[in-house]
């Protein structure tokens, strides 16, 4: 008996709930035109959860988030909890996500749609065709690594406190979901780190090297992180994959995002182990200061439900048929806010949804 698939919803703060309307129906299209039926609950995070629950992610959500196949997010934070602890801030539901699903890859492609080369700040000829695929390690590293935190030396003055740290377990299976993906791409994985100056970037090369040696058939190089942030500016279609450590692949991942033109149009995944769990999310922000007037773009969420198809719910068919859609209607010359050009239609959130469905209706046909 087929196992019934299952989503969990989290709106969030900002945008997020807008944004989140127009993934839902495409959800309910994909049930109606496509018999993918997928149980959709939904709940709170970040700042919305912290209103209603006095904390940035509830208890039941949490259990929820592991009981589910995935959970595809909008976005957290804004200006209305800057004053809250720093423990219950929005963006504490997010990390709590992470590490309690023990999300420890985050997939990040950077794809440059042909009808909007010229949004972007680099030549056209340097980006058209781009597609790039960026892995970087989520549960591990500077952002969790101990001890950290704040303290006051005798001399009066103050210490701030983060270390970096990796173990051998954990750059293996994050350097294994780099070749896998490598396999179906264009078989080359670039490692990167900074192994002249840190010990834990050297450890992180010399294991990545001993991964490799069970994929013959990829291509392996390195770089330094500092020479792969320009690289990415200045000839990016040189990658294919590139796997790199938490704080490097935060940085990273920010600038190969700016290549396509907006980070609205970008959607990521964190994947734990096979079978494991998984959690979708648009690479933007809250965007506070439009949210609730009908102008976000909805494409990066969309293109997130997209890639949950193919990595958590095994529907490659349906998740081609979403971007393709995405890619028809941008290249009918319909635009959100962010990603306005000249001689172009700029249009609402939900008209953007509405256009992403018809033409979805036109390649289902």
């Amino acid at each position: 008996m087929r196992k019934e698939l299952s989503l969990l919803m989290l709106p969030g703060d900002g945008i997020g709930p807008e944004i989140m309307i127009e993934a839902r129906r495409v959800i309910d299209w994909l049930a109606e035109n496509r018999s993918l039926k997928i149980t959709v609950h939904e709940d709170m995070v970040g700042g919305a959860a912290y209103d209603a629950y006095g904390k940035p992610l509830s208890d039941e959500a949490l259990a929820l988030a592991k009981q589910v196949d995935a959970v595809l997010l909008g976005a957290v934070g804004g200006p209305k909890w800057d004053g809250v602890d720093y423990d219950k801030r929005p963006e504490a539901g997010l990390l709590t996500l992470r590490k309690e699903l023990d999300l420890f890859a985050n997939l990040r492609p950077a794809v440059c749609f042909e009808a909007l080369v010229d949004a972007s700040s680099l030549k056209p000829e340097l980006v058209s065709g781009l597609d790039i695929m960026i892995v970087r390690e989520l549960t591990g590293g500077v952002y969790f690594g101990e001890p950290r935190g704040i303290e006051t030396l005798e001399n009066g003055e103050r210490r701030g406190i983060n270390t970096q740290v990796y173990t051998t377990s954990e750059i293996h299976r994050i350097a294994h979901v780099a070749f896998d993906l490598a396999g179906k791409r264009d078989g080359r994985v670039t490692s990167s780190e900074k192994a002249n100056v840190m010990e834990s970037g050297l450890l992180w090369r010399e294991e990545v090297i001993k991964v490799a040696e069970s994929y013959p058939d990829i291509t392996l190089d390195h770089m330094l992180a500092d020479s792969c942030a320009m690289q990415l500016v200045r000839a990016p279609k040189q990658f294919d994959v590139i796997v790199t450590d938490n704080l490097f692949g935060d940085l990273l991942s920010d600038v190969a995002a700016m290549l396509t033109g907006s980070l609205g149009m970008l959607p990521s995944a964190s994947l734990g182990a096979k079978g494991g769990g998984a959690l979708y999310e648009p690479v933007h922000g809250s965007a506070p200061d439009i949210a609730g007037q009908g102008i976000a773009n909805p494409i990066a969420t969309i293109l997130s439900l997209a890639m949950a198809l193919r990595y958590t719910y095994e529907r490659p068919e349906e998740a081609q048929l979403i971007e393709d859609a995405v890619q028809g209607v941008l290249a009918g010359g319909l635009r959100t806010a962010d990603i306005m050009q000249p001689g172009k239609a700029k249009v609402s959130t939900s008209v953007m949804g509405d256009s992403i469905l018809r033409q979805l209706d036109r390649l289902n046909a």
